[in-house]
């Protein structure tokens, strides 16, 4: 497998571990406010082999007790499966990020237990999705069944939304908070501005209304939190 990334060290993108990151490429949606874009667009060189990876691992023993995988959308790539299987056989433990919108093997991922934790966008509401997306439309079932998959299962995870002052207003999280009520864990973050955004004119919410989007998310999901950003 080609590996697009990899952040070394992270506290931050695996709850409770001292973790690397590792990024694939490629991406069914085309988010104006992503990070990432070089990786979804497929600009981005491949920075290794797997093999590479798993001896990175290897000399990390001791260091490093978790890797999360990222993208792009890793579910994209058949290979991840196997990918996840080998690092859990080194003993780390593995955090998967994911879009949601292929239901299928995220199942089959958590049926095979090779994620102890998954992170799935909600990107918004579902009228705003599409655009939200940088789609002209989309099929929303593939997310809703994604979304009911973690809810059911055994395995921890969150959602998380990317909270975009021109994307998103309060009253979107009523229909979100709605649509994951009784969720496990949800965290909003708010946008900030790279070079690697491809589009512009997009701004992090206020402290205002960011604190009014976690009021009302907080409705619904009990341990809704600021993620990045310091509660008030």
């Amino acid at each position: 497998m080609k590996i697009h990334g990899l952040q070394k060290m992270t506290l931050l993108d695996f709850p409770g571990r001292v973790a690397c990151t590792v990024f694939l490429g490629g991406c069914d949606y085309r988010c104006p406010f992503c990070h990432n874009f070089e990786l979804v667009d497929g600009s981005a060189p491949a920075i290794m082999e797997d093999s590479e990876l798993f001896a990175f691992l290897e000399r990390r023993r001791g260091l490093l007790d978790g890797v999360a995988i990222t993208g792009g959308e890793p579910t994209l790539r058949k290979d991840l499966p196997e990918l996840m299987r080998r690092v859990k056989d080194m003993g780390f433990a593995v955090k998967l990020d994911t879009n949601g919108a292929h239901p299928d093997r995220l199942a089959a991922i958590l049926q095979a237990r090779l994620a102890d934790y998954v992170a799935m966008d909600v990107k918004n509401s579902p009228e705003k999705y599409a655009m939200t997306c940088g789609l002209e439309k989309i099929d929303l079932s593939p997310v809703r069944e994604s979304v009911r998959l973690l809810m059911a299962g055994e395995i921890d995870y969150e959602f998380r939304t990317t909270v975009v002052d021109e994307l998103h207003e309060t009253a979107d999280f009523e229909a979100i908070g709605a649509w994951i009520a009784g969720a496990r864990h949800y965290f909003l973050q708010a946008f900030t501005d790279r070079d690697s955004v491809p589009f512009g004119n997009f701004h992090a919410p206020s402290a205002e209304k960011l604190g009014g989007c976690l009021e009302i998310a907080r409705r619904y999901v009990a341990d809704s939190r600021l993620r990045g950003v310091d509660e008030k």
